[in-house]
């Protein structure tokens, strides 16, 4: 499966200059870890964080301090993106397989990956996106390689089964370069973890 596949294409993104505070509203309003920020090219700028928005911008809490003990000094809060962003750990691009973004995930201890094409930021792969796409039921799994294997051969040609994401598919034709093409189009649905190919033999004079 390709990343392609999975992502988000509608990414929320921030640019250089805009407010530290919106960035952070827009990561409590929205559940994100992480905003991509991007230049005026949609080129791919860096990224800023929930910790990178929360440097130095709490103060400590007076109730809290010894009487006499002075509050611990603290630098001034980023006023725009542009003085906390980091460079993203990893990038991808849409055509990678998207088990080498989990793998890269787990590797850099992030949750989410830009996917940039040409050095511009097209989507972003996140845990949730892979989560939804290994967790597809069966049936809605089955149905979708059907349709897809109805353009290969026709639709009576395949026999399909998914269990748990691993797919059988009885082949009743012969053409290699057919079963080759149906192994891609059935490994690029979301939710397939494995596919099986056996072919059913053709009876004599048939």
């Amino acid at each position: 499966m390709r990343i392609r596949d999975v992502m988000t294409t509608d990414v929320v993104v921030v640019e250089p200059d805009t407010p530290a505070r919106e960035a952070a509203r827009l990561l409590a309003g929205r559940g994100f870890t992480a905003l991509p920020v991007v230049d005026a090219f949609g080129g791919l700028a860096g990224v800023v964080g929930e910790a990178e928005l929360l440097r130095d911008r709490l103060p400590q809490d007076p109730r809290w301090l010894v009487h006499g003990e002075p509050a611990e000094a603290r630098q001034q809060p980023a006023e725009v993106v542009a003085q906390v962003m980091r460079k993203p750990a990893v990038t991808v691009s849409p055509n990678a397989d998207l088990a080498e973004a989990a793998d890269l995930m787990l590797q850099h201890g992030v949750r989410s990956v830009p996917v940039v094409h040409e050095g511009r930021l097209v989507g972003i792969v996140t845990r949730r996106d892979m989560l939804g796409a290994i967790s597809r039921a069966d049936r809605v799994v089955e149905a979708e390689i059907r349709n897809r294997l109805g353009v290969v051969g026709g639709p009576r040609r395949w026999k399909v089964a998914v269990t748990g994401g691993k797919v059988s598919v009885v082949d009743k034709g012969g053409s290699a370069t057919e079963r080759h093409v149906a192994d891609v189009l059935i490994r690029a649905i979301a939710g397939v973890t494995d596919v099986e190919f056996t072919t059913e033999p053709v009876p004599a004079g048939g």
